[in-house]
């Protein structure tokens, strides 16, 4: 048996891996899919003053609360933020880095850094009434969607799980300061289908931190491929386990 823990991205809630969580279940493997602080059972505590750094204490804080070992880290969009972070803070317990269609920093870097339109969206925050408030994208013409979901009813869904976030989860820098982490394998899932103009993706180095060659995966649909494909990114996942 193996631990999955699914973080998702910026503005979504833990309910967008509802599709992916049985069937990882079903191969007899343990599954955690938290809400990040201020969304979905945490929604109450969503303010200005969260941030990256509140969503890495999340992801650690459950991780030795649960004395998770042997962790499949899996991180989506924004979260590849979080994971990073939070698997620099307890590598020995992370058997595995999954950046989801997601952000990938290097040290020191923020979200702007790593995906330079977030910039817009900052901007945008700061000077809105709020002062720190980032509302979701818009849905776009197919094949962008609503985060690459194009079906009439899952969008319906997916929008009920999606809410504001706060500016400083992409103003603050990640920390990635511990030499132990080289050491953390790590896989990249890219989704191909649907990406907005603007939306460009870092390339992945050949090789990865611990000397080995650069395991990337693609899956064709729309980015939240936890709703568009649940299957076929399951069966990804599972080849980690």
């Amino acid at each position: 048996m193996s631990t999955y823990l699914l973080v998702h991205g910026a503005w979504h809630n833990g309910e967008c891996w509802k599709r992916v969580v049985p069937l990882l279940e079903a191969s007899g493997h343990r599954v955690l899919a938290p809400s990040l602080t201020g969304y979905g059972d945490k929604a109450h505590l969503l303010g200005p003053e969260v941030g990256l750094d509140t969503h890495v204490d999340d992801i650690v804080a459950l991780i030795l609360d649960e004395d998770l070992t042997d962790v499949i880290l899996v991180g989506h969009s924004y979260a590849g933020l979080v994971v990073s972070s939070a698997a620099n803070r307890v590598p020995d317990r992370i058997a595995h880095l999954v950046h989801l269609d997601a952000m990938v920093p290097r040290d020191g870097e923020s979200a702007a850094d790593v995906m330079p339109v977030t910039q817009a969206l900052i901007d945008l925050a700061l000077a809105s009434d709020s002062g720190w408030r980032v509302p979701p994208l818009p849905e776009l013409p197919p094949p962008a969607g609503l985060f690459g979901v194009t079906d009439p009813e899952d969008v319906a869904w997916l929008r009920t799980m999606l809410s504001d976030q706060p500016v400083r989860c992409l103003q603050q820098p990640v920390t990635l300061d511990d030499p132990a982490l080289d050491a953390v394998p790590r896989t990249h899932i890219h989704c191909t289908a649907g990406l907005p103009d603007g939306f460009a993706r870092r390339p992945v180095p050949a090789t990865q931190p611990d000397g080995t060659p650069a395991q990337v995966w693609e899956l064709a649909t729309g980015h939240d491929c936890m709703i568009t494909m649940p299957a076929e990114l399951t069966g990804l996942l599972l080849r980690l386990g």
